[in-house]
């Protein structure tokens, strides 16, 4: 990442509450054109909500391997004692990402979805208060089917309105896969597995525009796109997450680049 800083693009997308097992059973054409070999790359999670997850990934600690380490990192912020960072990891002296990006001429856009980036309670401005631009409406939240659909036309405003030759790192948190997601899947009473996973075919569905948008600025662009955590449907005696079990600890993870067009 250290040599894309500056001539690329970013886009950052974490599929909010997606469960590894139902990343990898869905039927995602877009994404599967898009991931390196096809398939995504199981990982862990820094941690069991979206709160604790993205102060995390913004200092550079994305998920992490499945398998034994160390495993050189992307980015990080630099700290004392730091052993996952390598030749080719951009290390900043920045307490946090986008902080860093602004410093190197990038315009910062926070695109919220799950309610600890509604700013409407001084806890949802601290997330989006890292970006130069941050937006977030009840069009964009868990409750709307086309939540995806609203963001990417707030997406697309923003693109428009900013100068060619100015990088663009873009974060776009999705809210589609949180609960309540039954409504992806018609006539159903309850949120469970199968309406997650519908969820997330809605979203796929809506990525090809995403990619377009981004790489459509005449520069290439470095994708990262993630899960921050999974989430319970009745396992164990558990709903929803913020505990340590397997299906919320496991996630999916992939990033890739896309060309200009």
């Amino acid at each position: 990442m250290r040599d894309l800083i500056g001539t690329h693009d970013l886009l950052f997308v974490t599929l909010d509450t997606l469960r590894y097992d139902a990343a990898v059973a869905a039927r995602t054409p877009a994404l599967a054109s898009v991931l390196p070999g096809g398939v995504w790359e199981r990982r862990h999670t820094p941690a069991s909500f979206t709160y604790a997850a993205h102060h995390a990934f913004f200092a550079g600690f994305l998920p992490t391997p499945v398998t034994p380490g160390p495993h050189e990192r992307l980015f990080a912020a630099r700290f004392g004692g730091s052993a996952s960072s390598g030749p080719s990891t951009w290390v900043f002296d920045h307490p946090d990402l986008p902080t860093a990006l602004a410093a190197e001429g990038y315009h910062t856009l926070c695109l919220g979805g799950v309610g600890f980036f509604n700013p409407a309670a001084p806890l949802g401005r601290v997330l989006p208060g890292l970006f130069a631009e941050a937006h977030w409406e009840p069009a964009f939240g868990v409750t709307e089917p086309d939540c995806v659909g609203a963001q990417l036309d707030r997406l697309e405003t923003v693109i428009t309105g900013l100068p060619a030759g100015r990088p663009l790192f873009t974060f776009l948190n999705i809210a589609a896969l949180h609960q309540p997601n039954r409504h992806y899947v018609p006539g159903a009473a309850v949120d469970s597995p199968s309406t997650h996973t519908a969820a997330l075919e809605y979203v796929d569905g809506r990525l090809g525009r995403l990619f377009d948008l981004v790489s459509g600025r005449g520069r290439p662009c470095l994708v990262i796109i993630c899960s921050d955590h999974g989430t319970l449907y009745g396992e164990d005696g558990h709903t929803g997450h913020r505990v340590a079990h397997e299906a919320v600890w496991t996630v999916p993870y992939a990033h890739f680049l896309l060309d200009a067009t």
